[in-house]
């Protein structure tokens, strides 16, 4: 059984599914998504679309992003929560749930099965006996059951991040424009940046090997080394 982790997907379906395609994750193997599906890309309709019929077929654990909270707060709230959410990609999001014919989405387009997953469907963290997982990060001192809202999905990443158990910190949410993951003490970063020119990530946890793909449909590998 392959640990494997992506990164943040933010509406790039065709990076997703070249992802997939290539490192062929199967049944037997975890799936871990750190969240942050939606806003900005081209594509958030087809993302969720895809996450849902992954989770029928796969051992898919999808984590939660701060963009998702966005979106829900923007659909249940008033009309500061969506300025705040359309200035953040909530703009893009809408766009892929357009008719086709010109005009663009609104929050009723959304169809029930996505509110479903965003609301139901997600889990605030996932940990393993080596790794934790999560959108953000973790304050180190604090067990993951007491962990706070903002660590969780809105910090960014710091120099370093040793968790208390000892276990690897996998993590999305602080973007990395060089397109690279980034290793620091106790932590590795796989947000690298795929809306913004940069690539989509999977890891394999326990080997850090990794595979990326990008939105000219490119493709490259490497391993990275965990010992800091």
């Amino acid at each position: 059984m392959r640990l494997l982790a992506i990164g943040d997907i933010h509406g790039c379906l065709a990076p997703l599914d070249d992802l997939l395609a290539w490192v062929n994750p199967t049944a037997e193997d975890r799936l871990v998504t750190l969240g942050d599906y939606v806003d900005r890309g081209p594509d958030t309709r087809g993302v969720l679309d895809r996450l849902i019929e992954l989770k029928r077929r796969l051992d898919l654990v999808c984590l939660r992003g701060n963009h998702e909270i966005m979106m829900l707060d923007a659909y249940r709230g008033g009309r500061a929560e969506k300025k705040m959410w359309l200035g953040v990609g909530g703009v893009q999001a809408l766009g892929s749930y357009g008719t086709g014919t010109g005009r663009t989405g609104s929050l009723e387009d959304v169809p029930a099965a996505h509110w479903e997953f965003l609301e139901h469907g997600l889990v605030n963290y996932h940990e393993t006996q080596q790794f934790i997982f999560t959108h953000a990060t973790v304050v180190p001192d604090l067990p993951l059951d007491e962990q706070p809202d903002e660590a969780l999905f809105w910090e960014f990443l710091p120099d370093a991040m040793r968790h208390r158990s000892g276990k690897l910190v996998v993590c999305g949410h602080s973007s990395q424009r060089s397109g690279e993951p980034k290793v620091i003490p106790g932590a590795v970063c796989i947000d690298t940046n795929i809306y913004g020119g940069g690539w989509l990530t999977c890891l394999e946890a326990a080997t850090g090997r990794y595979w990326q793909t990008d939105l000219l449909g490119r493709r490259r590998e490497g391993r990275l080394d965990y010992a800091q």
